[in-house]
């Protein structure tokens, strides 16, 4: 654990010596893009269009070798004031040994594609806060954590918050999350229903001008069935976000967390690897065209 977060601060320290200083810092934040595994409250101007990738990676589940790998090529476009467009597609790999139910594999795969609607409804500016409401539906070949082939189909309903602390230097933003989630696998066409209820907080303060850092904090309830059926279990992530404005026209966000907490139904313990994972980290980079 020491040595994961060793090695991220060693990136993010190496970054932040080559990052690009500017004269004066930008007045206020621009929180599209700047949280690791949260959104913010902006979508962007009218006419704007970015290119961005995506890479995921989870780590551990019981005390077996597991590993998933989701990288995700994206285009965003804002056509009208307040409303953002994305779509995406995303390739996966799996390393998976000895984890109890599921089934040993090692593949790289087309994963499936997704939509992301986002329609901001506060503009912090003038209002007490930002709120932006944001669904992204998903269609894949691909299960995320087992590795499975089979139909899934998913959407992350997030109500997004945000504000600046203090302005021009601290920015902090609040996430709900609904993810109801249908599967269906080839081997033995067995059919899957899930859904996951969150809330999530981040805090960021600017260290120079085009960097930041900070914090997320994430935790998540899952149950059986769409509806929030039968409770499966629940988990608690904490861990660092850095934000660097590369240039004018593009952008890095690196964010790693750690399983601090968890407990599926009816288990004893402290971590959760049944429904989790213990690690999970995030690299974005975007850039405008």
């Amino acid at each position: 654990m020491g040595g994961r977060a060793c090695k991220f601060w060693m990136v993010v320290g190496c970054a932040l010596a080559l990052a690009p200083a500017r004269s004066s810092a930008e007045e206020g934040f621009d929180t599209e893009h700047i949280f690791g595994f949260l959104i913010g409250t902006d979508v962007g101007n009218v006419g704007e269009r970015e290119f961005q990738t995506q890479t995921t990676g989870r780590v551990g589940k019981g005390g077996a070798a597991y590993r998933a790998l989701e990288h995700e090529v994206e285009i965003e476009v804002v056509p009208l004031p307040n409303f953002r467009i994305e779509l995406g597609g995303t390739v996966s790999l799996h390393d998976i040994t000895g984890v109890p139910d599921i089934d040993d594999r090692r593949q790289f795969n087309f994963q499936g594609a997704s939509l992301d609607l986002r329609y901001r409804l506060l503009d912090r500016d003038r209002a007490p806060f930002g709120l932006t409401i944001a669904a992204e539906l998903h269609g894949d070949r691909i299960d995320e954590t087992s590795g499975a082939k089979g139909r899934m189909y998913g959407t992350e309903f997030t109500l997004a918050f945000d504000r600046e602390l203090i302005p021009n230097f601290a920015i902090g933003a609040l996430n709900l999350i609904y993810q109801p989630e249908w599967a269906r696998f080839e081997v033995g066409g067995v059919s899957e229903k899930s859904s996951t209820i969150g809330a999530a907080f981040a805090g960021l303060v600017r260290v120079r001008p085009n960097v930041l850092l900070g914090g997320e904090l994430r935790y998540f309830r899952q149950y059986e069935g769409i509806g929030l059926g039968e409770f499966a279990g629940q988990a608690l992530f904490a861990g660092p976000t850095a934000y660097f404005q590369l240039s004018e026209r593009s952008r890095l966000t690196l964010s790693w967390s750690m399983q601090a907490w968890g407990r599926p139904a009816g288990s004893g313990g402290n971590l959760n690897l049944v429904n989790f994972e213990r690690h999970q980290a995030r690299m974005v980079f975007g850039i405008n065209f």
